[in-house]
């Protein structure tokens, strides 16, 4: 495995397009990139979200620029393209992260919010990949690295529009991936990473009385993009940046049934428990504050212990969900 020095020698200097740069996952990837001496073309819908992320690039050693752009609008997305090549002559990572979310009862939540959903994820991937694509193949090499998560495997409870999405996503991307298969120096990187300890989850809309904060066992989005920075360096197909993604994915593949029917189960004993108020988060305009990494800035300080309790509770379920298919049988 490279050492931070090794990694940064080999894209140092790389052009790096980040959507959804603001905050959250793309804001860890922003800096992440600065520190390594990349040059990055930050994007995302708030000027304001915008101009402090390419303030702190900038103060980290990195040459940034910042454009306004939503990622469902496809000719905004071709601008951000056209800029950039403008002022960088050239992009060598396009980062597809951009994302939005809507949890409560399908037929709950506006239809308009649904739509957005799968316009911000699954048209804005593709946006990304369209322009993304056509770059490299003119220039014979580049790499596209998709932020999917695991809900690309598996459905997420109370949120079936973000799962199409998201196995719309994993698809387009499969499809992708064999079709340039024959371009050697062009890659499709996929990273699957399980829920995240990011403003995510305050940022995203909540319907039927959806109230529920960011779980103890949420990863550190600093992982995921450790694992940006790494793919821009020696690109893999499909990767997880940490093992508790892998166990849940793994866990899910062995009981599919089992497993949903729990975490919608407890999911749906949540909403009863803890009801909010209708909330349209950031699926219709720019999201708002906070505008930072950490969605609960506490939970990152026990990630270690969070690790332990997570893997002992895989474990745990999976001999669970495994004796009681013995005793069936």
């Amino acid at each position: 495995m490279d050492t931070k020095q090794q990694i940064q020698n080999i894209i140092s200097g790389k052009v790096i397009v980040i959507t959804g740069a603001s905050s959250g996952v793309g804001r860890a990837a922003a800096e992440a990139f600065s520190a390594t001496g990349c040059k990055l073309v930050l994007v995302a819908r708030g000027q304001d979200g915008i101009d402090e992320i390419v303030d702190i690039s900038t103060n980290l050693g990195a040459v940034a620029m910042g454009i306004s752009a939503d990622v469902s609008v496809a000719e905004e997305v071709e601008k951000v393209a056209e800029k950039t090549l403008e002022h960088f002559g050239r992009i060598d990572v396009w980062v597809n992260n951009a994302g939005v979310m809507a949890n409560g009862k399908f037929e709950e939540i506006p239809m308009e919010i649904h739509e957005q959903v799968i316009k911000t994820n699954l048209f804005g991937y593709m946006h990304g990949a369209y322009n993304a694509i056509k770059i490299f193949k003119e220039q014979e090499y580049g790499i596209l690295i998709n932020n999917i998560s695991i809900g690309g495997l598996m459905p997420a409870p109370f949120s079936a529009v973000y799962s199409s999405s998201k196995y719309g996503i994993k698809g387009m991307m499969e499809g992708l991936q064999a079709e340039i298969s024959n371009y050697s120096n062009i890659h499709i990187c996929n990273i699957y990473p399980q829920l995240q300890n990011s403003t995510g989850n305050l940022h995203s809309a909540k319907y039927s009385g959806f109230k529920m904060g960011i779980s103890p066992l949420a990863s550190d989005p600093r992982l995921t993009a450790q694992t940006m920075v790494a793919l821009a360096a020696h690109p893999k197909s499909d990767v997880y940046p940490d093992f508790s993604s892998r166990l849940i994915t793994t866990i899910y593949r062995i009981f599919p049934k089992p497993f949903s029917y729990a975490a919608f189960a407890f999911v749906r004993m949540m909403m009863n428990f803890q009801k909010g108020p209708d909330v349209e988060g950031n699926i219709l305009q720019q999201s708002k504050e906070p505008l930072r990494i950490y969605g609960n800035p506490q939970l990152q300080k026990h990630s270690s212990f969070k690790n332990k309790v997570l893997i002992g509770a895989g474990v745990g379920f999976a001999l669970a969900l495994l004796l009681k298919s013995t005793k069936k049988q």
